[in-house]
């Protein structure tokens, strides 16, 4: 199943020792002789069809290619191929993540979670035991009206105090709807940045926008501060729906990781979902940076 059809309905035996589990993420971050200071991680749902049934061998495997970071899926909210987590407290996801040698500080909460209050104290008890540093909605801000965005908008504002209360950063996740969607010539992903509440909702840009005619180092130096995180795709200059080894394709990631900076990021998390064999070749070209 496509993630978002879904969405809208340092060495090998170090990792699997769990010793890099032990080092914190600035460390193993400084430690790459390069630029990029933040833990190379990746997105959970890129494995749904393996990681839900073997997280520990799955993430050992992640851990060997040079990723540091798991983003999960919330497998209460997200079911299907995570539903075999569910069983697990937030305590025990962290230690089997950790026991992998990975450190998780993102997961993504489906809208349905997080828009009930009921629901998102739960969530937020959840995402604490897990030891979160960010709960990230995965969408739901689209809209028929702009009365319809501000309003959901204002639901997310909502949500984003009850998160910061609980001592976690909320943010919101984009596809290619936010950019395709419009009120006249201007995305709903405009109207969303000015409706959000920056000291509450903070934003994690998906770059699979690049293949819809917008840019992930725009909007960071249009809206300096306002992000923590990002999803990383890259696809060929050919086929904008083949997703390639990143270096290979369109987007052009030393200017993305300048911006960055201005950006605000914390985390990067690789996710090539349409192409998995590509994940290892990605850790290595970030690593080189």
């Amino acid at each position: 199943m496509n993630r978002r059809s879904f969405l809208g309905n340092a060495a090998a035996g170090l990792a699997a020792s769990g010793f890099l589990a032990s080092i914190p993420n600035v460390l193993t971050a400084m430690s790459r002789s390069k630029g990029i200071n933040m833990p190379i991680g990746f997105q959970s749902y890129v494995f749904r069809d393996v990681i839900g049934q073997q997280p520990e061998e799955t993430m050992k495997r992640l851990a060997g290619y040079g990723y540091e970071n798991v983003e999960w899926c919330s497998p209460k909210g997200y079911q299907g191929d995570f539903a075999p987590l569910a069983k697990y407290s937030g305590k025990e996801l962290k230690k089997i993540t950790n026991a992998s040698g990975l450190q998780t500080t993102s997961c993504h909460f489906t809208w349905k979670e997080i828009t009930d209050d009921a629901s998102l104290k739960e969530r937020i008890e959840f995402a604490n035991q897990l030891g979160l540093k960010h709960m990230v909605c995965s969408g739901g801000l689209i809209a028929k009206t702009e009365d319809e965005v501000r309003k959901r908008c204002d639901q997310m504002n909502h949500v984003g105090e009850l998160v910061k209360k609980g001592g976690m950063i909320a943010g919101y996740h984009n596809h290619n709807g936010e950019f395709d969607e419009k009120f006249g010539d201007r995305p709903q992903y405009d109207l969303m940045m000015e409706r959000l509440d920056p000291a509450l909702v903070k934003m994690q840009f998906q770059v699979a926008a690049i293949t819809s005619g917008y840019k992930a180092q725009d909007y960071f130096r249009k809206f300096p501060g306002r992000f923590i995180s990002a999803h990383l795709q890259d696809y060929s200059p050919s086929d904008h729906k083949k997703e390639v080894v990143m270096g290979t394709g369109i987007v052009e990631w030393p200017d993305f990781f300048a911006a960055a900076k201005v950006g605000g990021l914390k985390y990067i998390f690789v996710e090539m979902e349409s192409d998995p064999t590509v994940m290892e070749g990605c850790a290595k070209y970030i690593k080189n940076l």
